[in-house]
């Protein structure tokens, strides 16, 4: 699963079923992975443990015939649970000395960098992506530092070795942006998830990256 871990993160979905705008989660998602999403993480801050399983194993199953890979955010049990294909944590959230002992090292583990002192931290992890959270600020992500923003992103790219993914107030107009100041992978939530049509958000995400790509 690791080794195709730079072709998965490119185009991330975070789920958020508030900003689908009462439309339907999964027709969200599916529209979302048609026009090109190469990873979704299950993101459910208000889900009990049961439906919280249930979900996650319709998704699963939605994203199975697309390969693409299914991630589950904090939840360590649930993502135990279906089987996902990877969990993501955040800094107040399961530790990784812990989380390490409890998960397949195959399987993807992501984990969210705030601060300086988690970039430095996670060197020594083997970790399959580090998270640049928030790169820029946004409304779905109050819980976290000051952004890192350009400068700050450019900083990450110098001192990690791992693959890095930015969330945060992403979108069409400032992805290429990220990529090229260090981002190896998208992640969005509203700019996917709120889009008219989430298809078309997808594809002219994705096109920006494949531009970013050919220079």
């Amino acid at each position: 699963m690791k080794e195709n871990i730079l072709n998965q993160i490119q185009l991330y979905l975070v789920t958020d079923e508030a900003a689908c705008l009462g439309r339907d989660f999964y027709w969200v998602v599916e529209e979302a992975v048609k026009g090109g999403v190469t990873m979704v993480q299950l993101r459910e801050k208000t889900l009990g443990t049961r439906a919280f399983i249930e979900r996650g194993k319709r998704l699963k199953d939605l994203l199975a015939p697309y390969h693409v890979p299914l991630i589950i955010n904090d939840r360590v049990d649930v993502a135990l649970a279906i089987d996902a294909d990877g969990v993501h944590v955040g800094q107040n959230d399961m530790h990784y000395n812990m989380l390490k002992d409890l998960w397949l090292p195959e399987k993807i583990v992501g984990i969210s960098a705030e601060t300086r002192e988690d970039v430095f931290e996670a060197e020594t992890w083997k970790i399959s992506y580090l998270a640049a959270s928030p790169l820029f600020f946004t409304a779905s992500k109050t819980d976290t530092e000051t952004p890192w923003g350009k400068e700050g992103l450019k900083w990450m790219r110098q001192n990690s070795r791992h693959p890095l993914v930015v969330i945060g107030g992403l979108n069409d107009k400032n992805a290429a942006e990220a990529l090229r100041n260090g981002a190896n992978g998208i992640a969005v939530i509203s700019a996917i998830c709120s889009a008219e049509s989430p298809f078309q958000a997808a594809t002219q995400l994705m096109s920006i990256f494949n531009k970013s790509n050919l220079k």
